[in-house]
């Protein structure tokens, strides 16, 4: 995995792909079949899975006093014949609401073009990634997905569902904020 930190342009290099994969019809290195297209997809989690497990554990690490627990679904097929994996971060509070948990879904629609990312309560972010750099410049994203996604759930209910809000004292940044 590579934890770099990405330029800060990378995501214009991903909205050049995507554009370019709507114009040309196809997807990556020139995949026109459906069949060639999931075979990428199926890359792009892989390549994607460690990244967004980092983004989750900082949120779990930093707002849910590690409370929560990452579960990954890997690649399935989806109800619409496509295929998704996610990676949701779930926590006591958030399941005791009955709300979404913090979600990175990666999805590629029975319908679509080419693959999507977006969390449980917004969407949609391209797709396309086909190496360890281009999967390490999506961190950012996935981030602000998150982020997102956090933000609208509190939005469902209230700051209650955060962990380093109502017990700030548990929370590791809490700690690293007193030390500094």
């Amino acid at each position: 995995m590579n934890t770099s930190v990405t330029r800060p342009d990378a995501h214009i290099g991903a909205l050049l792909r995507h554009f370019g994969d709507l114009r040309d019809g196809t997807h990556g290195d020139g995949a026109v079949s459906r069949a060639a297209k999931e075979e990428l997809f199926e890359q792009a989690v892989a390549l994607l899975d460690p990244y967004a497990r980092q983004v989750l554990e900082e949120f779990n690490t930093h707002l849910l006093n590690r409370a929560g627990q990452v579960r990954v679904s890997g690649c399935t097929r989806a109800r619409d014949g496509g295929l998704a994996a996610t990676w949701a971060l779930t926590w006591p509070q958030q399941r005791g609401e009955g709300i979404d948990p913090i979600s990175l879904v990666a999805h590629y629609g029975r319908g679509f073009h080419h693959p999507h990312l977006r969390g449980a309560t917004v969407a949609e972010w391209p797709l396309n990634v086909f190496s360890d750099a281009q999967a390490a410049a999506e961190v950012p994203t996935l981030r602000a997905i998150a982020t997102a996604d956090l933000h609208n759930l509190v939005f469902q209910r209230d700051f209650r569902i955060v962990p380093a809000i109502t017990d700030p004292h548990r929370s590791p940044t809490s700690a690293a904020r007193q030390e500094a």
